[in-house]
């Protein structure tokens, strides 16, 4: 199991379940940036969401994704999540 999501997983998972937006620039640049101004939709997060929980082996909380607006606070709620799979 990995031990921590980098900003290139998810960039990868994001740009395989719901395509490249011409409007997103996943780079280091874009982590404070809204899913939305990427050019993402909430359906694009579940999705993206769906395959982070299947690949990583974790749940993530359906409310504590909706409240992950941009990919470093997407990062942050699924390597909580690593973490806690790691300590329990």
């Amino acid at each position: 199991m990995a031990q921590q999501m980098q900003l290139e997983d998810l960039t990868t998972v994001l740009r395989e379940c719901a395509g490249e937006s011409e409007h997103a620039d996943l780079s280091e640049r874009a982590l404070d940036v809204s899913f939305t101004d990427l050019g993402y939709d909430s359906v694009a997060v579940l999705e993206t969401t769906a395959r982070v929980e299947r690949e990583y082996g974790i749940a993530l909380d359906d409310e504590a994704v909706s409240g992950a607006e941009t990919l470093r606070a997407y990062l942050a709620l699924v390597n909580e999540a690593l973490a806690a799979v790691r300590a329990a």
